[in-house]
């Protein structure tokens, strides 16, 4: 069965390397083609890593299974070593599991419907470009949670890096450039660090190979050796996780990436750099991460309460999503840094955890921006609930599995690491640690207000419409445009912004989205969203007629204004059948992991005793 890892490489890198080959279909006839291809390979690569667990052997998960140990450069003993144990295993099926879904959400559903990225659009959306890119980013993933030779680690480690920044450079939004930019120099920077680290591994060592080194456990290095080699790898791999302060790229390239990259980013990428710490730093060099993991938990918890409450100041949706995930990674580090099995197998448990749920964060927050026009939070209006049921309904349960609800996926990793942290390894200061538990619990605390704080703005209370300039000049013209796949008016994927719609038939002043209201209340600051006051205190706020203003989105209550009417105006739709189909499974796995804890736990269980040294 060893050729199951090589065929788990191979699919994804062999269908991307088809869409070099030209193609003589064009048009609809080529999209369609194109969506084909997506589905199918993305597809068979998850059906490889569903195969590849019914044949793992659970009883035995500490042991590496299906490996393939090929040479690859012979002269420096470097080998293409593969396998996948029980640590391994989960992040392997997560990875094909969200980028198969990722090309449901992309292939879906109508050509010109909400996310998609692959239909037709004003300046082309480079759809061969965006598949070919996934797949490659794919291979770089998975090839990283299988690699067994630290050197093929790293390479699979970078692999990643250039797809993910054109993923946001090329498809995101008004911002792309700058987020990604700043990506490529945070994650490059990191991984220069990582790489010295790994080189002074194999100066003291003389081998590459990761499962000889974790059977040494040291042996060959001292304990110097040992910290100044765990500060580089960690470093290296604080930056993807991300770790408080090296966090500050993730905002900005979860911000602006559209919503398969947020996707990806929040539940793989992230994962790569804490599945280092737990497969390289921590096993290889047990003195150095018993050194420094004092430090590593105080910068986790620092991390958990600056994440919280940079959520509470954040207006705009995915941008909180992004802090949320700074907090939520350093309840994972300080899993780690307790050195525990308790704590390092709530890290493992909140990485699955974070990933789901994180993703289906991300794939509803990407949905409402592309019917709202729009994710800040004010310029919603609130009464989602009522306007848009289903989806109102999909981001609670996924705030409240993020805020880590009992009987839902995110408890347990939160829970188990603070149960780490009450009762650390030998050796490690239990005051101290008690006093990151209780600061950790704080972060809990911190969770549960801004999610329900933005909960309260977005999906409850009296809705007030909100209106895209470019929709409600499809509105007086007699259709409806599909906005941005980002939501972004005027920025589509392709790199092409088209102009708004002015109001009249003539050119806004002021700047690009800027238009005159028909009518506006004195007084209102021009910086603001003017809205039309009521005429009939009767009229509901489902029913007014909108009013276009300065900005991505007007807010309006009630009244009469000239151009639409709201008789004319299209309904927003609610959760279509495609975004089920790319929700459903997260929503059953957050379930099932929430219901059913030990389904993961014991999997990671026994190999985390021996990476620990406990009996």
């Amino acid at each position: 069965m060893s050729w199951v890892l090589i065929a788990l490489l191979g699919v994804p890198l062999a269908g991307a390397a088809a869409l070099l080959v030209p193609s003589g279909a064009d048009g609809t006839a080529g999209r369609r083609l194109l969506r084909v291809h997506g589905l199918v390979v993305s597809g068979l690569t998850f059906a490889l890593s569903v195969l590849l667990a019914a044949a793992f052997d659970y009883g035995d998960a500490a042991r590496l299974q299906f490996v393939t140990d090929l040479a690859w450069v012979p002269g420096l003993d470097l080998r293409f070593h593969l396998g996948v144990d029980g640590i391994s295993l989960p992040l392997v099926v997560l990875t094909t599991l969200l980028t198969f879904l990722c090309f449901v959400y992309l292939c879906r559903g109508r050509a010109d419907g909400p996310g998609q990225l692959l239909g037709p659009r004003p300046g082309g959306n480079r759809p061969r470009a965006l598949i070919f890119t996934l797949l490659i980013l794919e291979v770089g993933m998975i090839g990283t949670f299988l690699a067994l030779d630290l050197l093929l680690f790293f390479v699979f480690f970078e692999v990643v890096l250039i797809p993910m920044y054109f993923v946001i450079a090329v498809w995101g939004g008004r911002a792309r450039r700058a987020a990604a930019i700043k990506f490529i120099l945070y994650t490059l920077l990191g991984s220069v660090v990582l790489l010295l680290g790994l080189l002074l591994i194999w100066s003291q060592t003389g081998t590459l190979d990761m499962t000889a080194l974790a059977r040494a456990r040291g042996t060959g290095m001292s304990p110097p050796v040992q910290i100044l080699a765990f500060l580089a790898v960690g470093i290296g791999f604080a930056v993807k996780t991300p770790m408080w302060p090296l966090h500050t790229w993730l905002p900005d390239a979860h911000t602006e990436a559209p919503t398969v990259g947020s996707v990806l980013l929040a539940g793989v990428l992230l994962k790569m750099g804490t599945y280092g710490f737990v497969r390289v730093a921590i096993p290889i060099l047990p003195d150095g991460a018993a050194a420094m993991a004092p430090w590593l938990g105080a910068f986790a918890v620092i991390g958990i309460v600056y994440g919280s409450l940079a959520c509470l100041a954040q207006r705009d949706l995915k941008r909180m999503i992004a802090y949320s995930s700074v907090g939520h990674m350093g309840f994972v580090l300080l899993g780690f840094a307790t050195l525990t099995p308790a704590g390092v197998n709530g890290a493992l448990f909140g990485n699955i955890a974070h990933g789901l749920i994180t993703a289906l964060l991300f794939f509803v927050a990407g949905a409402i921006k592309e019917r709202y026009g729009t994710s800040d939070m004010p310029a919603l209006g609130g009464g989602m609930l009522t306007r848009l049921p289903h989806l109102a309904s999909l981001l609670t349960f996924a705030c409240v599995a993020s805020l880590g609800l009992p009987g839902l996926a995110g408890f347990w990793g939160e829970m188990l690491a603070l149960l780490g942290a009450f009762e650390p390894a030998a050796g490690l200061s239990r005051p101290l640690y008690l006093t990151f538990m209780a600061l950790g619990g704080l972060g809990t605390v911190l969770t549960a207000a801004y999610f329900l704080l933005m909960l309260s703005r977005v999906t409850h209370g009296r809705g007030t419409e909100t209106v895209h300039v470019p929709v409600l000049a499809a509105v007086t013209a007699g259709g409806l445009p599909s906005t941005g796949p980002t939501g972004e008016e005027g920025d589509h994927e392709g790199g092409a912004p088209t102009s708004e719609a002015p109001v009249g038939g003539k050119e806004a002043p002021g700047g690009e989205g800027d238009a005159s209201p028909p009518a506006a209340t004195p007084g209102t600051p021009s910086e603001t969203t003017p809205t039309v006051t009521p005429g009939t205190p009767s009229a509901a706020a489902s029913e007014t007629t909108p009013t276009v203003v300065s900005g991505t989105a007007s807010r309006v209550t009630s009244g009469t204004a000239s151009g639409a009417t709201s008789a004319s105006r299209p309904r927003m739709p609610d959760v279509m059948g495609y975004e089920l189909a790319a929700w459903v499974p997260l929503i059953a796995l957050i379930l099932l992991f929430g219901l059913w804890p030990k389904a993961l736990l014991l999997l990671t269980d026994p190999v985390v005793r021996t990476l620990v040294g406990a009996p």
